[in-house]
């Protein structure tokens, strides 16, 4: 009996055995085809990066010179011109935060449309007011890296994104490269400016076109996952872009649309939750993207003037290094992955490393002697000042949260363009005393920053998040 009752069992067995395996296999297939969808995503992003600074790079290094050919002051062109820095000061909090509530596609097609509509306004600019109200709607909606590299946030899990983000880094460089060539060959035929603006506008929407075929219903967002209440409001971020095209409208989904109504109510609301977290708990993170951001303005502010003082250096010649060291920053990004796996991952410990790096740099270039000394601290400074700027905004990520990591990059957007605005400032005091002045200065702030980075090392995000769930 007790041996019939094993074998009437195994039939059982036999059937029910299989379902596990069934269920493995179809989780494994899923797994390997959101994988392909990841990957597609991935490179459709860099082509996005790679092209947004293509176009922006052929139009403005020449927006001083048209801005001139129409009959402006110095005065008039420097207000004008630092009309941009202004509105992306006030503008880059605001739009992160609403691409965590209305969501990465929406706000990412939109950003895009609306700027080339600012650069088809540039081509058609033939007076100084048509040139002042074409930078307002770029200087608003300009954001599109930085809505890029949120999603690259939501895609890719919390040890990728630093290899990722340098990639991204790298494929827009290359397009920050390139474009200054091809504008300088264009502007030389007739019309040449208004050709470039005009080919910039049609980059973007082709830009928007490309975002608009991307596989959403193919990718899957990590930060979707589990919904984080941030306040008393309780108010749900990043929820929204996680629903994809054709899948069906569930009681959950429905809900969450009907709170999403007035996106513009609800992203008041998120800035007001985060702020508590972005000034208590964020406040060294961003004081140290601040000093490091206005340390590298400064080195480069003089540099071609700097350049023909100490040595006699033509600016064609300077020219050709910043080049070359654009273009070695370019490729530093693929160095982030052999990088992350030295230091375990911790991408505290390879921001002070390169930040240190940075200010020793800084010191030796303000020190040199002879153009040798400066080649050397160029090629390494576009080096780390690349890996610097990638794991600051990991970090920034990292402690804010991936539920609101569109306004976390906003926030740190809207630093470096408080950086932006002092550094000229601080530049001109500093030039007035030496030409060696400015980047002096420059590693005296990296040197602040490096003190708070041994002082404050930042919680893990997994505490963060713990905090703000419990919230």
């Amino acid at each position: 009996p007790e041996g019939r009752g094993r074998c009437g069992s195994s039939p059982e067995l036999a059937v029910a055995t299989p379902e596990p395996r069934r269920e493995q296999t179809t989780r494994a297939a899923a797994a390997g085809s959101g994988d392909v969808g990841t990957r597609r995503f991935l490179l459709c992003l860099y082509l996005v990066g790679f092209l947004d600074l293509f176009g922006v790079s052929m139009v403005v290094p020449l927006l001083n010179l048209h801005v001139k050919s129409l009959g402006a002051s110095p005065i008039v062109a420097g207000i004008v011109g630092s009309s941009y820095g202004i509105l992306q000061l006030f503008s880059s909090t605001f739009v992160g935060c609403w691409s965590d509530v209305v969501g990465r596609q929406s706000s990412l097609l939109l950003c895009i449309l609306l700027s080339s509509l600012g650069y088809l306004l540039l081509g058609a600019s033939t007076n100084i007011f048509l040139f002042a109200l074409a930078r307002v709607p770029v200087g608003i909606f300009k954001h599109t890296l930085s809505i890029s590299r949120a999603l690259l946030s939501d895609l890719v899990e919390e040890k990728q994104r630093p290899l990722v983000l340098g990639h991204f880094n790298t494929a827009s460089g290359i397009g920050f490269i390139l474009g200054p060539v091809v504008g300088g060959y264009l502007t030389e035929l007739d019309g040449g400016f208004y050709l470039t603006a005009f080919i910039c506008c049609s980059v973007f929407l082709l830009n928007a076109g490309l975002v608009w075929l991307f596989p959403w219903s193919e990718t899957k967002l990590h930060n979707t996952e589990n919904g984080w209440r941030l306040g008393k409001k309780h108010t749900l971020l990043g929820k929204s872009h996680c629903a994809l095209p054709g899948a069906s409208a569930t009681p959950e989904a429905k809900k969450r649309k009907e709170t999403l109504q007035k996106p513009w109510v609800e992203v008041v609301s998120a800035l007001q939750d985060m702020k508590s977290l972005i000034f208590s708990e964020m406040w060294d993170i961003f004081l140290v993207r601040l000093l490091m951001a206005i340390a590298v303005m400064l080195y480069y502010s003089n540099f071609v003037l700097a350049l023909e003082e100490r040595f006699g250096v033509r600016p064609r010649t300077t020219g050709y290094l910043i080049s070359y060291s654009s273009a070695l920053g370019a490729l530093a990004g693929f160095t982030m992955g052999p990088i992350l796996r030295l230091y375990k991952h911790d991408s505290h410990m390879v921001l002070l490393h390169s930040s240190v790096l940075t200010c020793t740099l800084l010191l030796l270039y303000s020190m040199a002697h002879n153009m040798a000394m400066v080649v050397f601290s160029s090629t390494l400074l576009s080096f780390s000042t690349t890996v610097g700027r990638t794991c600051i905004t990991d970090l920034q990520l990292s402690m804010g949260g991936p539920q609101a990591s569109g306004t976390v990059i906003g926030v740190g957007q809207s630093v470096t363009a408080v950086g932006r605005i002092i550094a000229p400032l601080l530049s001109g005091v500093a030039q007035a005393v030496s030409p060696c002045g400015p980047p002096s200065l420059g590693a005296a702030l990296a040197l602040v920053a490096i003190f708070m980075m041994s002082l404050n090392k930042p919680h893990s995000s997994r505490d963060r998040s713990g905090n703000l769930k419990n919230e």
